[in-house]
């Protein structure tokens, strides 16, 4: 069972099964140059999700993971989280590795891959243009992602890909910024939860060496050890 589905998006159908709130509608209008966006790249490529892209696993899990935001070729393409752009491969490689994920991911929704409790969300639903939101549009879209941590009973650890879904988890969690510096491999408390930072598993950290396929594992692996 999975949160979210990519069912019928074409006609407009809801695109998840979660409890009312936790996803934005598909037509969703709350920012107006995502809106603007969004419905541009419909008129362009008719054919591709484009829609606030929902959450993707296990609403049991005990991890969830959060990314910046939908990529315009990948996620808001696909309609599943971190599939079909480079993020992806190393993201899903390392959650099969970890075993938080089963199957073989080949980059499409119905590759018949599924999450181990784990879920996978973005701190932003919709796709921005040059892949940069605004602060506003991270507030904005920060109630479903509170509603999201909210709606996941057991939940024991959240892993942040890069500084901005750290400060928007870190606002969900009505933690003190200053308790809770983003930097790579650190792990904060809050409450019953604990929140691990990872650089973004983005293409340009890895060619440019930020971030190394270790160094990213290591995050995870901390996650395993500390669940088990």
């Amino acid at each position: 069972m999975t949160i979210s589905t990519i069912e019928k998006h074409a006609a407009g159908a809801p695109t998840s099964s979660a409890p009312l709130g936790i996803e934005p509608d598909r037509n969703c209008p709350l920012c107006p140059r995502l809106a603007a966006f969004r419905a541009e790249a419909r008129t362009k490529q008719p054919g591709w999700f484009n829609a606030p892209v929902p959450s993707f696993g296990d609403p049991a899990a005990r991890l969830l993971v959060v990314g910046l935001a939908p990529g315009l070729q990948g996620a808001n393409r696909t309609g599943r989280p971190f599939t079909g752009d480079f993020a992806g491969d190393l993201l899903y490689a390392t959650l099969l590795e970890y075993g938080f994920a089963r199957g073989h991911y080949e980059a499409r929704p119905d590759d018949g891959l599924t999450l181990v409790d784990c879920l996978i969300s973005n701190a932003v639903r919709c796709v921005p243009p040059q892949n940069k939101p605004l602060p506003a549009e991270i507030n904005t879209c920060r109630s479903f992602l509170a509603a999201t941590i909210d709606h996941l009973p057991r939940l024991r650890a959240i892993v942040a890909l890069g500084r901005i879904a750290h400060d928007s988890v870190v606002k969900a969690l009505k933690l003190r910024s200053s308790a809770a510096p983003f930097a790579h491999g650190a792990v904060h408390q809050a409450g019953r939860l604990k929140l691990y930072d990872s650089y973004h598993c983005s293409r340009y950290n890895t060619n440019t060496g930020v971030l190394t396929a270790d160094m990213f594992r290591s995050v995870f692996a901390k996650v395993k050890a500390d669940m088990d």
